[in-house]
């Protein structure tokens, strides 16, 4: 929020770097962070991970005893929102502490990652942090620094992995070897980030593990049966995969006793890969998790209900560093949320946030063949979820003819999209696949899953306009170029990702780039 980052940006004139770094503190009256002793800052990040998949958010049946451990023993933040649910936009969100529509190319998925914009680990480096991320950084998209912008990558060593569509990249060993490496007294900023559970997964490897498809758990805006129930454990087990790899890293800390100068983040760059979910803008594609350990810094058994976004990240990494966040980073510190003894509502101004997206994966274009985008804006408070579909007759998950491809191939996928038009099940299609109107109000508290579009009623047309005229304002003061009469510009942006030639239908080669990620 740019309010609370002017805030802290005056308390820094006002009192000065120690006045800042003295919320660091917890209520033992431990000595405040000095830049003589850094903490080290260990990000874990999953790709495609829901927040309901983790013990620490509610009932699961999936096992993640590590996370679940942290959150125990650290702050759970309640309502903790990506700005835009897809990888790339989400991650960017997180590495340059701006909102993404305040991106340019970079608020694309599939983009190129600006020059002009410098991300925490660059700027830590800087100041004498070591830094370095394992597996999945900044991505996918191109980029012109020497390393991706999440910093050096730490990717040799290897295993052998359970199941096929787990990477062999051995992240804890990896981050174990970059600890070994690291000068005494020499603090870091460590990114892990594991590429699960992002798809593709071994079919039917929930068997092998021996699991059993009444374990699962089916979201409303699917049809509960067998091939629905075994994507959602081939699921799992890749969720489970990095659970236990942030559980490795921990172990590393304690065993080389850093384990009590390191911040610990917990988190998902967005929603499980599947219809209705990765890349859109409902309840479960853009409410992430968000947990954070500090031994003896943070008071464990904390919930925190302010709304936090991944632009507040990088703002919040400069100051536990004893830095100052640069103008660059327009979202606001949570440093008072961390390291308060208290919990619930710390912050009564953080009561909404605001998210979007632009072009994710291509998949329609109009007739000079420019990739389009879906544009959207919305605002989420403690009740209500108000989405604006801005070109409400474009396809929201790509058109038909190209495949959806705005969703990720799976079993699920298949499935709805074989539904024919008398078919008993088609509305789950037409709730995961059709278009969309302009319009879309739920009540999160009574209907958590978007099912029931309140907008339709005309005893909300008020709230609508309410929500609607609060939001744009935001976006305007934040210079976002769609609110602002500029949004062409995001289907303007070269895509870097495999393309598709729209005469043929088919995927042709990426562009070629230097520096292509993955």
């Amino acid at each position: 929020m740019i309010t609370y980052a002017f805030q802290i940006f005056q308390s820094i004139l006002k009192f000065g770097l120690v006045g800042v770094l003295s919320l660091c503190t917890n209520p033992n009256n431990q000595k405040p962070v000095t830049k003589t002793e850094r903490p080290n800052i260990l990000f874990c990040i999953a790709d495609d991970a829901s927040m309901k998949s983790f013990g620490a958010y509610g009932d699961t049946f999936i096992n993640t005893p590590a996370i679940d451990n942290l959150a125990k023993e650290g702050v759970v933040f309640q309502n903790a929102y990506n700005g835009n649910p897809k990888c790339s936009p989400a991650r960017a969100c997180i590495l340059t502490g701006k909102y993404s529509w305040q991106l340019k190319e970079a608020a694309d998925h599939n983009g190129r990652f600006p020059l002009e914009f410098k991300t925490y680990p660059q700027l830590l480096a800087k100041k004498g942090y070591r830094v370095g991320y394992t597996g999945k950084g900044w991505g996918p998209g191109v980029y012109d620094t020497k390393d991706n912008p999440a910093g050096p990558q730490h990717n040799a060593i290897k295993l052998e992995p359970p199941y096929k569509g787990i990477t062999d990249v051995d992240y804890a060993a990896n981050f174990e070897a970059f600890l070994n490496d690291n000068p005494k007294d020499t603090p870091f900023c460590f990114w892990l980030g594991a590429k699960e559970p992002h798809r593709f997964y071994e079919l039917d490897s929930w068997k092998k593990d021996g699991r059993e498809l009444k374990e699962a758990s089916v979201p409303a805006f699917y049809p509960d049966n067998e091939v629905v129930r075994g994507d959602l454990l081939d699921y799992a087990i890749e969720v489970e995969w990095f659970d236990t790899h942030v559980g490795k890293a921990i172990q590393a800390l304690e065993e080389k006793g850093l384990l009590e100068n390191t911040l610990v983040v917990i988190t998902s760059d967005h929603g499980m890969p599947f219809p209705r979910v990765k890349g859109q803008i409902y309840e479960e594609g853009f409410h992430v998790p968000l947990v954070a350990y500090w031994k003896g810094k943070i008071v464990s058994g904390r919930t925190v209900s302010d709304f936090v976004s991944f632009s507040d990240l990088a703002p919040t990494f400069m100051e536990v560093a004893g830095e100052t966040p640069t103008k660059q980073m327009t979202g606001g510190s949570i440093i008072k949320q961390l390291f308060t003894p208290e919990s619930g509502r710390i912050d009564a101004s953080r009561d909404h946030v605001l998210l979007g997206k632009e072009r994710h994966d291509v998949g329609r274009s109009n007739e000079d063949g420019t990739d389009l985008a879906y544009p959207v804006r919305a605002i989420r408070n403690d009740y209500l979820l108000y989405v604006h579909n801005i070109k409400p007759e474009r396809w929201p998950v790509g058109n038909p003819e190209f495949g959806f491809m705005n969703t990720d191939g799976s079993p699920t996928k298949s499935y709805l999209t074989n539904l024919k038009p008398e078919d008993e099940e088609y509305h789950y299609f037409e709730m995961n696949f059709d278009k969309k109107p302009e319009n879309e109000l739920y009540n999160i508290q009574k209907d958590p899953h978007c099912i029931t579009n309140l907008a339709e009623k005309p005893e909300y047309a008020s709230v609508i306009k309410t929500l609607r005229t609060q939001m744009e304002t935001e976006l305007i003061a934040q210079g976002d170029p769609r609110t602002l009469g500029n949004g062409d510009i995001f289907d303007n942006y070269i895509y870097y990702g495999k393309r598709l030639d729209y005469k043929t239908g088919k995927r042709i080669s990426p562009l070629k780039y230097e520096k292509q990620t993955e």
